[in-house]
């Protein structure tokens, strides 16, 4: 039997165990075939209720367990994930269209993830406050109690448990809603990877479901803090909704990051790393980049080298071929990539590499003489499109790349990285790279984007004690304290 036999989940949601949902099941499909490779079990709006339930009655225990106990759980959670990670990395691909080093680098940066929340249980969790009177005053993190985290498809292991982990390391509890579409390896996996570490059970439930169920997690009262990766028509809706329930929310929405490339920049390496920022998991990443800026001295030979990567870029099947691109999520997507990709055309765009597809497998394209109101540079596309728009001065570039509503990634390529910094200094964004394309991410950094692309919260390290924790004051005096009344 392997690790994640199917005949222990089929047709089941995780509710410290596995049990049918009140949604019932659906086929999980291989976007690189059509086939149906499995089916996950459907949660439905009773179901959040009861798990939330058994979550708030199981956490005070958990919360109250020595940090030792948790900090070795979390280990062997992640030493768990890295054992099974080739069959993991299988249903990676299959379910979500990822070539087998893009799946790689999921597993690797999701173990990051847990061992990096591993730390968390043995930090401080609190601080010495001077006060004017005679007493021991501090403030201390205590857990929240029950944390809902809403799930994307596009890195489905990552992006679930950045969020679940440090949430369970600092003591609470979680539900755990992933998107249908990539169910197995953003749902099944993390609920077996913790069943398996020995995890206490009630403490981490996984209900795949649609809207209904996402407005139940966000709705529930014993759900204290709600974690959303996702679109940001999606999180503008989970913010008011939130709001409406006095919840605290951290949305980690979408970008259309700006690759800058100044006129000093090693062409050669520069189309590189905008072909990986642009075609990297087919475009469906946050911080892909959506929009490259290119000084007009090197415009044309950067829009001939990037186009030529892009012509020579192998699309297909990820599970049977060698290829650089797989397919996209589904048909809506792709139509939605294709329309904006015509109409940009339509409005005076130059094709110089792609535009096509075949089933869901889209070209890598290249869109040159691109201005700003053109569809495809002002929205973001999450296909595998990038926009090429030139500028004569930085000035210019700084005007152009600040002229967004999002503000989650930037990158600069430039021989000056001083000149690089100056620029970046004056451009909104919540993460900067110097000589590096927009895609990229460690467990123990400080991620969140500004504006469109979220609340300005934070995941990674030691931001992940703002986002599970609250803060209480807490004061102690010898003596009962003395009053004139």
């Amino acid at each position: 039997m392997t690790f994640l036999d199917e005949s222990a989940w089929r047709g089941k949601v995780y509710q410290g165990g596995w049990t049918r949902g009140a949604g019932g099941d659906v086929a999980v499909i291989e976007p690189a075939t059509g086939e149906e490779i499995g089916r996950i079990g459907c949660a439905g709006p009773s179901d959040v209720a009861a798990s939330a339930a058994r979550a708030a009655a199981a956490q005070p225990a958990w919360a109250a367990t020595p940090h030792t106990v948790r900090s070795a759980i979390l280990r062997k959670a992640a030493d768990l994930w890295l054992e099974h990670a080739a069959e993991i990395e299988n249903w990676v691909v299959r379910e979500s269209g990822k070539i087998p080093p893009a799946a790689q680098f999921e597993t690797h940066n999701s173990t990051g993830e847990i061992y990096e929340a591993a730390t968390l249980p043995s930090r401080p969790y609190g601080e010495l406050l001077p006060s004017e009177q005679p007493r021991l005053s501090y403030a201390e993190r205590r857990p929240v109690g029950v944390v809902g985290v809403i799930a994307p498809f596009n890195f489905p292991q990552i992006l679930s448990v950045r969020s679940v982990a440090p949430a369970l390391a600092l003591g609470n509890a979680v539900i755990l809603k992933p998107d249908l579409r990539t169910s197995i390896c953003g749902g099944v996996v993390i609920a077996r990877i913790f069943e398996e570490a020995g995890l206490p059970e009630g403490l981490l439930h996984v209900l795949p479901g649609g809207v209904d169920v996402g407005e139940a997690v966000v709705t529930e009262p014993l759900v204290r803090v709600i974690s959303f990766t996702g679109s940001t028509a999606a999180g503008r809706k989970v913010g008011e909704l939130a709001g409406k329930h006095l919840k605290r929310v951290h949305l980690e929405l979408g970008g259309n990051s700006a690759l800058v490339i100044l006129d000093d920049a090693d062409l050669d390496l520069a189309a590189s790393a905008g072909a990986w920022g642009s075609f990297l998991h087919q475009g469906q990443i946050c911080m892909t980049t959506g929009r490259h800026l290119v000084q007009e001295a090197a415009y044309d030979e950067y829009v001939a080298k990037l186009a030529e990567k892009a012509v020579h870029l192998p699309v297909g099947n990820p599970a049977t071929e060698q290829v650089a691109l797989g397919p996209i999520i589904d048909e809506r997507q792709r139509d939605r990539v294709h329309e904006l990709v015509t109409a940009s055309v339509d409005a005076g765009a130059r094709l110089a590499a792609g535009g096509t597809y075949e089933g869901l497998f889209y070209k890598p394209t290249v869109l040159a003489d691109m201005s700003p109101e053109m569809p495809a540079y002002a929205q973001e596309v999450f296909g595998p499109v990038a926009p090429v728009v030139r500028f004569a001065t930085v000035d210019d570039a700084a005007k152009l790349a600040a002229e967004t509503d999002y503000g989650l990634s930037l990158g600069i390529l430039t021989r000056d990285v001083m000149r690089g910094l100056d620029l970046a200094n004056r451009i909104p964004s919540g993460i900067v790279h110097i000589n590096e394309q927009t895609v990229d991410d460690e467990a123990n950094i400080p991620f969140g984007g500004v504006g469109a692309s979220g609340t300005g919260a934070r995941f990674g390290g030691g931001a992940n004690a703002d986002a599970f924790t609250d803060t209480r004051w807490v004061t102690i005096r010898g003596d009962i304290a003395p009053y004139p009344f």
